[in-house]
């Protein structure tokens, strides 16, 4: 089955974070030989004011592929050509849940991702991206410091 082959997934955001997280899924990408994987979540709350504001769907769609570039461009140069990317992923919503939704889907994908600098209030509060995954993800997690 396709969804259980092997393969390194690295959630890129643009931040430096996920560059660092980058960095490490080009060297498991060498190591195992396993396809590389960029996935990106378009956060729903901006969708949901451009949506609320009347902003055409085919403009919404425009800033969904500006925020994968915005993603995906400063990985694939921070990797270089050691790991290209066999698949760019892009989905749409709250990006913890549509993580752990696609790990859920393809079992034999081992998921790399940064750890975001929140603040310790907010992150007690909200908490991050990386440990609401760590503590829901059913298989191999790397957060990058």
């Amino acid at each position: 089955m396709e969804n259980d082959s092997p393969s390194i997934v690295v959630a890129c955001d643009g931040s430096e974070q996920s560059l660092s997280a980058a960095r490490m899924a080009g060297k498991l990408v060498e190591a195992t030989g396993y396809p590389l994987k960029l996935l990106t979540v378009y956060p729903f709350s901006k969708s949901s004011v451009l949506v609320v504001a009347g902003v055409p769907h085919s403009t919404i769609e425009v800033e969904k592929q500006k925020h994968a570039r915005e993603a995906f461009d400063p990985v694939k140069e921070t990797i270089g050509a050691g790991a290209e990317a066999a698949e760019e992923i892009v989905l749409s919503g709250d990006p913890a849940h549509e993580i752990l939704e696609y790990v859920h889907a393809h079992p034999g994908a081992h998921l790399v991702l940064g750890r975001r600098g929140y603040s310790v209030v907010r992150s007690l509060t909200l908490g991050s991206v990386s440990e609401k995954v760590v503590r829901h993800a059913t298989g191999p997690v790397t957060v990058v410091g």
